[in-house]
């Protein structure tokens, strides 16, 4: 069933829209700096720190900065913005990826942006108004415990690991493609955003990959404490042999995807 056409033509006009390029590229900006600040947390683990190594250790990061609360509802507001350019994009973007799956699947990955982005805008939104944003590991696994008491709670889990694991596996694939230079106007890219990017993309993979295997033995075992989030998946690959050095890479891959995001920023084509 394809988008109603008044839907479409609503959505079209939108991301037309100059202020909504302009605030959406900001956002994306923003989106960057989040990935940025949670490679360095990342790193503080290998060091042997003990922060929240996720979007909500990031906000939290940013908040104790001096212009904290300033920061965050900036952040809050600019990724609100992002999401909206991201959703519009879902619906009707991308039209110069000429085959159609390939044209769904990155209409797919501007959903899950959008979702994230609105995910990370509440936590600032809810860290500047409360001055906590809450741990989403011991959310994730509250949750996780809930669809496990559930009639075939455990499938449920299960799919979504997979889910999760697919995901990841088409990030990976995006970077070790180079498929995300279509995205790009690369007359407005400098030369080095292809490995930067391949390593963004790559690393990120990674990162939701040990995710999706966290919440997959959550559904085997029937333990919500083995699934979780970014932070736990961080921390779960710091606990394993050569950890330090796994977790580097990825930090080091989460950095790059943030740098990716200040170019595609401007590069990106909408």
């Amino acid at each position: 069933m394809g988008i109603h056409p008044f839907v479409a033509t609503v959505a079209e006009e939108t991301r037309r829209q100059p202020v909504v390029q302009v605030l959406g590229r900001v956002g994306m900006v923003l989106y960057g700096v989040v990935h940025v600040v949670v490679a360095w947390l990342a790193i503080q683990v290998v060091l042997g720190g003990s922060e929240q190594t996720d979007q909500k250790g990031a906000v939290q990061a940013l908040a104790e900065t001096p212009l904290g609360p300033l920061l965050l509802w900036v952040l809050a507001i600019g990724l609100v913005c992002f999401a909206v350019w991201q959703f519009t994009l879902a619906l009707v973007g991308y039209r110069y990826i000429p085959k159609k799956r390939k044209r769904i699947t990155r209409r797919f990955g501007s959903v899950g942006r959008g979702i994230t982005s609105c995910a990370i805008a509440f936590a600032a939104f809810k860290y500047a108004t409360s001055g906590d944003a809450g741990n989403s590991t011991e959310q994730q696994q509250t949750f996780t415990a809930k669809v496990l008491a559930m009639p075939g709670g455990q499938l449920l889990v299960g799919a979504v690991a997979i889910g999760i694991l697919v995901v990841a596996g088409a990030i990976f694939r995006k970077g070790v493609k180079k498929s995300f230079e279509q995205d790009l106007d690369m007359s407005k890219a400098p030369s080095w955003i292809e490995p930067v990017g391949r390593v963004g993309w790559i690393g990120k993979g990674c990162a939701y990959g040990v995710i999706g295997v966290l919440v997959g033995l959550a559904a085997i075992y029937a333990d919500p404490e083995q699934s979780g989030g970014l932070d736990k998946a961080l921390h779960t690959l710091a606990a394993q042999p050569f950890g330090a050095i796994l977790l580097a890479l990825v930090a080091v891959g989460l950095a790059a995807f943030g740098v990716y995001c200040f170019v595609a920023a401007r590069a990106q084509k909408g």
